[in-house]
């Protein structure tokens, strides 16, 4: 019935904000508020009227959530960097019809999943700084889906994306994108050192491992990748400990993803962490590999964290 028509990988550093203010960051990411001016775009010419963000600055301690109420609107200041995101403007118009249908057939898939109509719960920055470049006219309806999950396994991750999926072909009579809203290594400056790494990587090695990841999708190696996920989550410090990439591979068929990246916004910097905008083109996920439920790609035990 519907179509799944575009996915993608996207920043939301807070210093895009900045870079409307006059200022010395004034500007300072251009490139990846054009990314996000450019995948708009393309949603639009493909007829998408919703886009589902997995936003990993959604913190949940218990089960997957979506936030589908049908209209939000206010003024939102972070409160973890509070002195980048100050008093910005927000409006989101939902979809309760296609959140509750995605969180069914999670439920129908074993991966417990709550959908919120009735609900004063604002989005998250990982949800409006894109949809501040992407639909500032109102032009998509956009629900968030819980992606800094701290008690959830990768591989439950990988079947919700598998499930929501199957939700939107099966179930849905409409377009939609997904949006993975995260970064690649999130190891941010120690206190006192961030205006030295506003436009730095924390570390060589963290760098090194990111430009790594970067040359895997673009070459499709997907099977390579979601073997080395929950290390790289962990070793890597990747952003919400990388459920949101977890859910969008198994949208798009994890291991047996077949398709290199189209890569919008070139690998950037931000405040110590690795940042990307790009387009994960979607194929048909017949047959596709689907991670077992309630299990580990690898051992949780070996990193020592229940999280993996």
């Amino acid at each position: 019935m519907g179509t799944l028509a575009l996915a993608a990988k996207i920043t939301h550093v807070p210093s895009m904000y900045l870079s409307e203010l006059d200022g010395p960051d004034k500007d300072s990411r251009k490139a990846a508020i054009d990314g996000h001016k450019e995948i708009s775009r393309r949603m639009r010419a493909l007829g998408v009227d919703t886009i589902v963000v997995f936003d990993t600055h959604w913190l949940v301690n218990s089960d997957y959530h979506i936030n589908c109420r049908p209209h939000a609107k206010g003024t939102y200041t972070s409160n973890e960097l509070p002195h980048f995101i100050s008093n910005m403007p927000f409006e989101v118009h939902g979809n309760p019809e296609l959140g509750e249908i995605l969180a069914r057939e999670c439920c129908d898939q074993g991966v417990h999943t709550l959908a919120h109509v009735d609900t004063t719960l604002d989005p998250e920055y990982g949800t409006l700084v894109p949809m501040r470049y992407m639909n500032e006219d109102q032009h998509f309806k956009a629900i968030s889906v819980s992606a800094l999950c701290q008690v959830h396994y990768l591989n439950d991750s990988a079947r919700l994306g598998w499930a929501m999926r199957k939700a939107i072909e099966e179930h849905y009579d409409g377009t939609v994108a997904i949006l993975a809203s995260g970064s690649l290594s999130h190891r941010f400056a120690q206190n006192g050192q961030a205006p030295a790494f506003r436009n730095k990587i924390w570390s060589p090695y963290l760098e090194m491992l990111d430009h790594q990841v970067v040359r895997m999708w673009e070459q499709g190696e997907w099977a390579s990748f979601c073997e080395m996920l929950p290390e790289y989550a962990a070793k890597g410090h990747g952003e919400g400990f990388m459920h949101d990439t977890a859910m969008l591979l198994g949208a798009l068929g994890w291991s047996d993803y077949d398709q290199p990246v189209e890569v919008v916004t070139p690998y950037f910097a931000s405040s110590g962490t690795g940042q990307i905008n790009a387009i994960f083109p979607v194929s048909p996920q017949t047959g596709a590999a689907v991670p077992e439920p309630q299990a580990s790609v690898v051992s949780a035990m070996t990193y020592g964290d229940s999280r993996l």
